[in-house]
């Protein structure tokens, strides 16, 4: 199930841009990241575990299609990734809207980001430190503050978290926290 879960979903993204208009490949990102970093969704308090530095993640995001609809947003650049564990815990693909914005007119920017993923983690009877997610659609949402290191180069610090806002039980989620350098084209 594991492997037919991650073609499944590598398939739907990578075909989901390519049906759009006028995109292009824009940037690609590697990085390394804590797994279950975070035993929650806001990152608010002392619940932080950063004793597992076991995922590399990779993403593509591309340009912004030029269409009314995407305007009316903010112009966001769609992004396709894998968070891939290397202990045996579990995997994440996803699809989601980033947006990036400048502060003032420094090199700085924050990014948020909104989608669709899916693990190949357990559904239940799953133990600690794994997670039990209850179904393997989940939602993607991420956050991080990164710079615009040259004209081509990006370091991200980066705050991804998957869950199925309930629609499945249990609903442990998951949140990674890592650090990605981007080339853009």
């Amino acid at each position: 199930m594991r492997k037919s879960v991650i073609v499944a979903l590598g398939a739907l993204m990578v075909a989901s841009p390519v049906a759009a208009q006028d995109i292009a490949l824009d940037e690609l990102r590697a990085g390394v990241f804590f797994h279950s970093a975070y035993g929650g969704f806001l990152p608010t308090g002392n619940n932080w575990d950063l004793s597992r530095l076991e995922d590399v993640k990779f993403s593509a995001l591309f340009t912004s299609p030029d269409i009314e609809a995407f305007r009316w947003i903010g112009s966001p650049r769609p992004e396709i990734g894998a968070t891939l564990n290397f202990n045996g815990r579990e995997n994440i693909l996803h699809a989601n809207l980033n947006w990036q914005i400048p502060v003032f007119e420094t090199p700085l920017y924050l990014e948020l980001g909104f989608g669709a993923a899916v693990t190949d983690g357990a559904l239940s009877g799953a133990t600690l430190p794994a997670r039990n997610f209850g179904c393997s659609f989940n939602f993607y949402d991420a956050a991080g503050i990164g710079a615009n290191v040259s004209e081509n180069v990006t370091v991200t610090l980066r705050y991804e978290h998957i869950s199925n806002l309930e629609l499945c039980a249990p609903n442990e989620g998951l949140s990674n926290l890592g650090v990605m350098v981007g080339v853009k084209f």
